[in-house]
């Protein structure tokens, strides 16, 4: 067996670092505020949807974070103010003491920051932010409430009883299959929003091939596969990474391992593989030959996007479906999709992925400007006359 190193030392890609601002020290009088609140999930998906709203209002409109996430840096480095709030799967606190403080610390952040809008990115509103927003809106604050919920869950996940009709817009990010759209609940006043595919970067920001090579120090020349398998907070993804890293350098690949920006395990790799850490990973995707991953929201939807020759292992493990997710992505873009359980599978799903590379498969082109008619969507529910058509 190889030695093996910790993915201590990583790649980073550096951007500059902007200080944290507030509205009211800058030029932004008479402009729309949006927060947002993205919890901290397994990955990174609740993080950069956000952002990918947020990027696109920016120009019309001020935004801030008040996050979950522990990856605040790359808020920062977009250009947007934040503040982090401890995830209450990190925190030793109760369930009530989190909720409580959550409420003493939001309700702190609304008081200064004054936004007109707050958008919660997540599965589960806490009880701590239902209360604030209604103790804010008691001191006459007129705070919409935007509730961002991905849908595509498993049948056995349990049912969140927090009632839709408390916001004001639910707006979900679509699948590839998803019919964009309004519907008004049967309160008569929350709107529904779906829209297609929401992507971080516009496709004008991705890299090519040689300019994603030379960001990262990889030569161009050779057969590059990355595996972004998630930050294995919740499930243990070393054993299986190694045997697909030995199976892909038989076939003659270098191998590239993504560490995210959250991930709290560290993995162990063979000497000859290359750790990175770069954020968002989709600007240099067009790097690799292939990209192995899970069946994650933001992957998927960064496949379509890039058309990267992809295998698709589903984490089983999470609330949403990934495997009928991989499957649904495979009608739009070259992926295998295999769990490589067994290596019997996995024999069979290195094949059929290294044999995308031999031949270009058209496939249907997918609406992916999510994040603009979301975006659309947050300025319709301040101001409806300059917002523009509703997704």
């Amino acid at each position: 067996m190889p030695k093996t190193t910790r993915t201590r030392s990583r790649t980073r890609i550096p951007t500059p670092l902007v200080s944290k601002l507030y509205p009211q020290s800058l030029g932004y009088q008479g402009m729309q505020h949006f927060c947002f609140f993205p919890i901290n999930g397994s990955g990174m998906g609740h993080l950069s949807r956000c952002l990918s709203y947020a990027r696109r209002l920016e120009s019309r409109a001020y935004c801030s974070f008040f996050t979950l996430a522990s990856a605040i840096e790359y808020v920062e480095r977009m250009g947007f103010a934040a503040e982090y709030f401890i995830s209450p799967f990190w925190s030793c606190n109760s369930t009530y003491h989190w909720n409580t403080e959550l409420a003493v610390r939001l309700g702190m952040f609304l008081e200064h920051m004054r936004p007109s809008v707050i958008v919660f990115d997540g599965t589960w509103p806490f009880q701590g932010f239902l209360s604030t927003v209604k103790a804010y809106r008691k001191k006459g604050h007129p705070l919409k409430m935007v509730w961002s919920k991905r849908g595509l869950l498993k049948k056995s996940a349990r049912v969140c009883p927090v009632d839709e009709r408390l916001f004001d817009m639910i707006l979900e990010p679509g699948e590839l299959d998803a019919t964009p759209g309004t519907t008004i609940l049967d309160n008569g006043t929350t709107r529904k929003v779906t829209v297609p595919p929401v992507t971080l970067m516009r496709d004008e920001e991705i890299l090519d091939r040689s300019a994603s090579c030379q960001a990262l120090g990889l030569a161009p020349d050779k057969h590059h596969v990355l595996f972004s398998l998630g930050s294995g907070n919740l499930k243990d993804v070393n054993s299986l990474g190694q045997r697909l890293v030995r199976a892909f350098q038989e076939k003659g690949f270098s191998p590239v391992w993504a560490c995210p920006p959250i991930s709290v395990h560290d993995i162990e790799l063979p000497k000859d593989v290359r750790a990175i850490s770069v954020y968002p990973l989709v600007q240099y995707l067009r790097a690799f030959d292939i990209l192995v991953g899970a069946a994650g929201y933001n992957t998927c939807c960064e496949i379509v996007q890039t058309g990267t020759p992809s295998l698709l292992l589903p984490n089983t493990l999470l609330a949403d479906d990934q495997t009928k997710r991989a499957n649904l992505i495979a009608n739009y873009a070259p992926v295998v999709v295999n769990p490589c359980e067994t290596d019997e599978d996995m024999a069979r799903a290195l094949d059929e992925v290294t044999g995308l590379l031999r031949g270009k498969i058209c496939f249907p082109k997918a609406p992916m400007n999510g994040a603009e008619l979301g975006a659309e969507a947050l300025l319709n529910l301040t101001c409806p006359q300059e917002g523009g058509e509703e997704a």
